[in-house]
């Protein structure tokens, strides 16, 4: 590899395809969601999100965004029913965000950019790790969930107060008893289609479920991701902003919806 990859104008998403042939592959996420052109299909399920506070386990700094890892060796923290058959376990949540509050989602609606994305990793437990699932067409499922700028998200509080630990790259801490549920919105009405992971590797792996409801995030709220950093300590301070791929070509792939 020439250099790793980023979000750079060197290194970012529009040169992701020199590493990774995939990144021009036939189902690569994420997509601008037209809901216009999207499919009511009565046979999708509602969600069933269980979600054990006890399995998180801490929060990390990985040079391109900020996650909160689960320990998932039970079926103790689990996404089921929904447009997925069996039972996925709760493997990491991340986000994405913008330099300013008009970008930074990583999936749109009808062209419209939200400030920030959060995204929920769940693998395929018929498989035997996540590190397996993520190679299979059906190995993994991500709930995608907007922020939109509005009042401030006080279950956004504990992940926030940590930042100050994991500013620098490579940083993490312990990040006990959180629970993942208090990020969901009110209402889970979702579209759903077949994608990526949408860093590298870019593995063709997910099931998407992105909630049309976005939570509420205010603009100080917002300010403190920006003040994370891609880089490391001791390195020149590159702060933490526009980590976001954008939309991808849909390429003939059908968007279903679970409401009408």
């Amino acid at each position: 590899m020439s250099h790793a990859w980023g979000y750079a104008a060197n290194n970012g998403p529009d040169k992701w395809c020199t590493d990774f042939p995939i990144a021009d592959g036939v189902r690569q996420s994420p997509i601008d969601i037209l809901p216009g052109a999207s499919s009511y299909d009565k046979a999708l399920k509602p969600l069933k999100l269980k979600y054990d506070p006890s399995n998180c386990l801490e929060i990390l700094n990985n040079g391109h965004s900020f996650q909160v890892t689960f320990a998932d060796d039970t079926d103790s923290s689990t996404l089921k029913e929904g447009p997925i058959s069996g039972i996925y376990r709760l493997k990491q949540f991340h986000f994405h965000w913008g330099a300013s509050d008009d970008k930074g989602s990583e999936h749109t609606v009808a062209g419209t950019k939200y400030p920030a994305e959060l995204h929920l990793v769940h693998w395929n437990t018929k498989y035997a790790s996540f590190g397996e699932a993520a190679s299979m067409s059906d190995g993994l499922a991500v709930v995608g969930v907007f922020l939109k700028i509005g009042a401030e998200n006080a279950n956004l509080q504990k992940v926030l107060e940590a930042f100050k630990v994991i500013k620098a790259k490579g940083k993490q801490t312990t990040f006990a008893d959180f629970d993942p549920s208090t990020l969901l919105p009110g209402c889970l009405d979702y579209w759903t289609y077949d994608g990526s992971l949408t860093t590298p590797p870019l593995l063709e792996s997910v099931t998407w479920i992105v909630c049309k409801e976005p939570i509420s995030v205010s603009c100080e709220q917002m300010a403190k991701f920006r003040g994370l950093l891609f880089s490391a300590e001791g390195e020149a301070e590159c702060c933490m902003v526009d980590n976001y791929r954008p939309p991808q070509p849909l390429k003939g792939r059908s968007v279903r919806a679970s409401f009408q």
